[in-house]
């Protein structure tokens, strides 16, 4: 019997130990190149195992290196660079075929009492009355086949709406959560989010090209993730809005921010993509 996408990825982001700081993983089944976002979601559990219960992931910054398979396990490779009073810092690198295939520095920390500020949350359709991201990618490709293999659902809020050509720059408001529970362990809860923050960036930065799917070819080249509030996914809908400003020499930097429903920002993204027309 086959897992669902959700249990997969559970399966997934549950490491073996092999010593205090190594990790084994399994990058799961599919073809092609591997989904960067489940290595980043796995390096962030291997960060986490070695640290204190009391510390949670507050930021990751991260590049990708090579494109991973989904037939060769990968191997975390820990660092302890630094056990702080309220800052505890890990880097990690994630080997597959004796090479290097991403690495990723996370900073933990003890939750704390002090400033707070936040932007409103942008306004946007509700995810109800949007088109699914499956939907619209089988229409774009010409075919009918409509996959439902991601443990991410994305119910995109910008489909009709023209790319912006001048001024703020392209931008989406898209719907997105997991297809299914997750268990009750706050380090499976984060790197579910690391995970997800991977989804749909790529498509934010080619719409003011107009290259849909099919007409490019796309790929992370970094990832930095900081999380603002305890992260829970419990299947409800969070708005994921990102932007990109600029692109030049086939590069194009987006961010993007991570809301719950009740408006509370819970993450900011920002990655760098190269993106070239095919």
């Amino acid at each position: 019997m086959s897992l669902s996408p959700v249990d997969q990825l559970v399966a997934c982001l549950d490491l073996e130990p092999l010593d205090r700081d190594l990790f084994l993983g399994d990058p799961g089944p599919g073809e092609g190149r591997l989904f960067g976002g489940m290595v980043a979601g796995q390096c962030a559990v291997a960060a986490g195992r070695t640290v204190d219960g009391d510390r949670s992931l507050h930021s990751l910054h991260a590049y990708f290196l090579r494109p991973g398979r989904h037939d060769v396990p990968i191997r975390f490779a820990v660092d302890r660079i630094r056990d702080g009073r309220t800052f505890t810092t890990r880097r990690v690198v994630a080997l597959q075929g004796g090479e290097a295939i991403f690495n990723m520095s996370a900073s933990f920390a003890r939750p704390e009492e002090g400033i707070a500020h936040q932007s409103p949350m942008p306004e946007a359709p509700a995810p109800e009355r949007c088109e699914d991201w499956e939907v619209m990618r089988a229409r774009a490709m010409g075919t009918t086949e409509i996959r439902h293999d991601s443990a991410v659902e994305v119910r995109v809020g910008d489909a009709d709406e023209p790319p912006r050509e001048h001024g703020a720059g392209p931008s989406q408001r898209n719907w997105i959560r997991l297809r299914g529970p997750l268990p009750d362990d706050p380090l499976v809860h984060t790197a579910a989010l690391v995970y997800a923050t991977d989804r749909t960036l790529l498509s934010t930065a080619s719409r003011a090209h107009g290259l849909s799917w099919g007409r490019r070819m796309a790929a992370s080249l970094d990832h930095a993730v900081w999380i603002h509030h305890p992260v829970r996914l419990d299947q409800e809908w969070m708005l994921y809005a990102s932007e990109s400003p600029v692109a030049r020499a086939a590069r194009s930097i987006i961010f993007g921010g991570l809301f719950y429903p009740d408006g509370r920002r819970v993450a900011s993204v920002a990655q760098e993509a190269l993106i070239r027309a095919t």
